[in-house]
């Protein structure tokens, strides 16, 4: 099983960030008109890199047990700084957050792809084919 992991590799865990991304952008577009709301977004790189290195909270006491796979740390979240802040304190811009969601989506669909083609192969090489 530990081969299959290292075989989908970095795509399974950029896919779980990104969907968790998506989450906060939507949140954030949503809450465009609420006074006082600060929007917030995800760092990326760095929680990418925290989970790749990090092998999950259960204890794996045999090599081929698989690490778990954890989520996006609320404590992650950071605020947008605002180009142009408005009069209610309301820090969402729309064209910043329609620009961040749609590149985000789009890196996502790009993963699942790569994903999709990996799975494909695997399931290639167990039929034979």
């Amino acid at each position: 099983m530990q081969g299959i992991k290292s075989h989908l590799g970095a795509h399974a865990t950029s896919l779980t960030l990104r969907a968790s991304r998506n989450d906060i952008l939507a949140s954030n577009i949503a809450n465009a008109a609420t006074p006082n709301y600060k929007a917030r977004d995800l760092d990326f790189k760095a929680e990418f890199d925290r989970l790749e290195g990090i092998k999950g909270d259960l204890a794996t006491t045999d090599p081929r047990h698989l690490p778990t796979m954890q989520s996006a740390r609320i404590s992650a979240l950071q605020y947008r700084v605002p180009i142009n802040p408005s009069m209610d304190g309301n820090t969402v811009e729309m064209s910043v957050e329609q620009m961040q969601f749609s590149e985000n989506v789009l890196r996502y669909q790009t993963s699942l792809s790569l994903i999709n083609r990996k799975i494909s192969g695997l399931t290639s090489a167990i039929k034979g084919e």
